[in-house]
């Protein structure tokens, strides 16, 4: 005689179900494009593990429930986008918070037990099997992001105060100094790499010279939008769609590292906020003062 459920358990239940039907097809998403064999194994294995604990729940619940389409779209994007060790890691954070839900069952459902072992073992095997290259790549993109953000924040903000109403040609000299700073930062790159025998020099010279223009291009973009339009005033929209840009960057990347390395958000955030804002103060304050002491004005 099968045993009869609470009412709150047995909604429970159809939660985890859904949960694992959709989960097991997301794994078997993220497999199916996976290139490395020993990552793609794995992920196999998880998902049929996924669908073998639907099952378990489906035996008490006894109906078919569909995956969730929208979380799979969603999931599937973001690996696209950021790669499986990010949507992967954010897939665990997830697993460890229903982990709660299965204490809550177990009263009723003694092999909920085994189900919240299982869940922690895949953790340990998704973190063991982690090996994305652009995560190799972290420093180099790293020094570049960093570099763009306080170099060109910082010239940018002197420009704008020591080149008066001429935005265009605020965005024409950051525009230069940022293809400058890009190509040497991607040589010092390579030859730090070459000088400590990486075989992948060339790679994290490319990771750190993209990085590098791929910001600058971000930061110079309000300038030149404004330049172009002739808005009056417009190098202060730009200068405070520039600094909202910076922090978004920031925010933005430092959400990914902390995702994929498991590393503290507000502590990196924080850091790298303080050295390119203050950097930024400096150069404007530094701008306003040649301005004063020299009197030139363009």
């Amino acid at each position: 005689m099968e045993k009869v459920l609470s009412p709150k358990t047995l909604e429970t239940v159809k939660m985890m179900q859904e949960g694992e039907v959709t989960e097991s097809a997301i794994y078997a998403s993220i497999a199916k494009n996976c290139k490395d064999p020993n990552n793609k194994k794995i992920l196999e294995q998880i998902s049929a593990d996924e669908m073998r604990h639907a099952n378990l729940w489906k035996h008490y619940t006894g109906v078919e429930v569909k995956p969730n389409k929208r979380k799979i779209r969603h999931y599937a994007f973001l690996n696209r986008l950021f790669g499986f060790t990010f949507t992967i890691r954010l897939m665990e954070n997830g697993e460890n918070k229903a982990q709660k839900v299965y204490d809550s069952i177990t009263g009723e459902i003694p092999e909920a037990q085994a189900v919240e072992h299982e869940e922690k073992l895949h953790e340990e095997s998704v973190i063991a099997m982690l090996d994305e290259e652009r995560l190799q790549f972290v420093g180099a993109i790293v020094l570049g992001l960093n570099d763009a953000l306080v170099e060109l924040t910082g010239a940018l903000a002197g420009f704008t105060m020591a080149y008066g109403d001429q935005i265009k040609l605020i965005a024409l000299s950051g525009l230069i100094t940022g293809l400058a700073a890009a190509l040497s930062m991607a040589a010092s790159a390579y030859l730090q790499a070459s000088a400590n025998d990486d075989k992948n020099a060339k790679k994290s010279s490319i990771y750190t010279g993209l990085t590098y223009l791929f910001t600058v291009a971000l930061l110079i973009a309000p300038y030149l939008v404004f330049g172009f339009l002739n808005v009056p005033n417009g190098k202060w929209f730009a200068l405070g769609i520039m600094l909202t840009t910076v922090i978004l960057i920031i925010a933005g990347f430092n959400y990914y590292i902390s995702v994929a390395k498991q590393y503290s958000f507000k502590k990196r955030f924080f850091s790298m906020l303080m050295i390119s804002m203050g950097v930024a103060g400096l150069s404007f304050l530094l701008g306003l003062l040649v301005k004063t002491v020299f009197h030139i004005s363009i």
